[in-house]
């Protein structure tokens, strides 16, 4: 078997346990709140502590990737992984799950950042975007895996389930990849990894992303949402004027003088948010507004994922031909028009049109994320491909964990804190109950809205990425 087929079947498994990690988790959201009695925000974080620990470590081990190698550092990810699954899956209480969920989001971190940079190094430019949308196409692979489980195990047992499911999968990913795996990358010479910064980029987003939770608890929270965000803002941006002014930088600024690289990252950046959101607003709705069981919930999102396993593969493809831009440009308005639809869903909305509008976003997303990651990655320098595979990953990860926390927090703009809270612990009842689904679906509403704005920003910065003649002259 040829190398780049070895490392695509590797880099699958790696990429497809952070994200079976993260979707299984969702749709088990309103069950682990109602076992483990705790609010909206406490369960949410049992998801954003996962998602924040990948984010804040990405850009690190993108630059050490670049120092040391990719294939070791996958490695220790899949054993790390597999250890915070374990514990997971024992945890005592929701604080527990939490830092245990941490655990496992270093190894997810490991797993993702050099997944795609192990399969830029190992495929040949001319097929980069193919096996880029194949390598892509195993997150959302393991989108859908979550999303059929979830409702499978909650059916059968307890929410632990969920956890134990990724410890055989951990196992033979390690396994399988000491074995076959072998370092290609061009490694930095400047043996030099920028703690400081590391540390004020990491505190910072950390802050500005739990100011989101706290804004979520609508006015008694607000004044330390706002303080933490104000702080968290400050401390990115000291951060980007330190990278800025050091010679050897976590994060290389020069890269942003390539449009494709920087207008890449913001587009894709945005759309993370909608990517992050809707699962968990749609799950909300299925189960709260509809009265949807577990299962029945996460084989009604599927359509979502199982359109978009498709279209990532033949989009990505077509970028190869065609360049990106006209791709990911028509892919947001899909996205963008899709959220709008969804505004008018109420608690009678047949599930045929439901599943229709998941299938228009599987496909649009399907047009952005594969062209999109293939115009970022082929536009640096083979010894710039950790550092950049890591911060694709960072602006992912940021859209997408901010995702969560903006999930509850546009919801309440419509229900109380307080209110939804107790909708998700299933402590109300009679008319209270009926009040509360009337005021979840107003919250569902404004979440939809805000949802399809947001992707129609992301347009701008997809067109004025450059033409195709632009993006081929620009391939190293």
């Amino acid at each position: 078997m040829q190398y780049k087929w070895t490392a695509l079947v590797i880099t699958i498994v790696g990429i497809f346990l952070p994200s079976l990690s993260t979707r299984i988790v969702v749709i088990g959201l309103p069950t682990i709140a109602s076992e483990l009695h705790v609010g909206a925000a406490e369960v949410i974080w049992i998801g954003q502590s996962f998602l924040l620990t990948q984010l804040a470590l990405v850009l690190l081990i993108g630059r050490i990737s670049d120092l040391y190698g990719r294939v070791r550092l996958f490695n220790i990810g899949f054993i790390l992984f597999t250890i915070g699954s374990t514990l997971s899956a024992l945890a005592g209480d929701a604080a527990q799950l939490i830092v245990f969920r941490v655990v496992q989001g270093v190894g997810a971190a490991l797993l993702g950042t050099n997944s795609t940079a192990i399969m830029t190094d190992a495929s040949p430019k001319n097929e980069l975007g193919r096996f880029l949308g194949i390598n892509q196409t195993a997150f959302r692979f393991g989108s859908i895996a979550g999303l059929t489980l979830s409702g499978l195990i909650l059916s059968f047992l307890s929410w632990r389930g969920l956890f134990y499911i990724n410890i055989p999968i951990g196992i033979i990913g390690f396994v399988i990849g000491y074995t076959k795996l072998r370092e290609l990358a061009t490694e930095d010479p400047t043996k030099t990894i920028d703690w400081i910064g590391f540390a004020t980029f990491a505190l910072g987003i950390t802050l500005a992303l739990v100011a989101i939770t706290f804004l979520s608890y609508g006015l008694s929270g607000l004044d330390e949402g706002l303080g933490l965000l104000a702080l968290g803002l400050v401390l990115i941006v000291l951060f980007v004027k330190r990278e800025a002014s050091i010679a050897f930088p976590i994060l290389d600024l020069k890269l942003f003088k390539n449009r494709f690289f920087a207008m890449g990252n913001i587009a894709g950046s945005l759309n993370a948010v909608t990517w992050g959101m809707v699962v968990i607003i749609l799950a909300f709705y299925l189960q709260i507004e509809l009265g949807y069981s577990p299962l029945r919930a996460g084989l009604g999102l599927l359509p979502l994922d199982a359109v978009y396993l498709v279209a990532s593969i033949v989009f990505g493809n077509l970028s190869d031909r065609y360049g990106s831009r006209s791709l990911t440009t028509l892919g947001l308005l899909v996205i963008g028009s899709g959220f709008l639809v969804m505004t008018t869903f109420g608690p009678t909305t047949p599930y045929w049109e439901i599943a229709a509008v998941l299938c228009s976003a599987g496909i649009g997303n399907g047009m952005f994320s594969s062209p999109n990651v293939r115009a970022i990655m082929s536009s640096v320098p083979v010894n710039r491909r950790g550092v950049a595979s890591g911060f694709q990953g960072t602006m992912f990860n940021v859209g997408f964990t901010a995702g969560y926390g903006l999930s509850i927090l546009f919801i309440t703009f419509g229900i109380s804190y307080d209110k939804f809270s107790s909708l998700l612990q299933g402590t109300i009842s009679g008319s209270a109950l009926s009040l509360a689904k009337v005021e979840f679906l107003n919250g569902f509403h404004i979440a939809n809205l805000l949802l399809a704005i947001i992707a129609f920003v992301a347009i701008a910065p997809s067109v004025v990425r450059g033409s195709r003649a632009v993006e081929l002259a620009t391939v190293t």
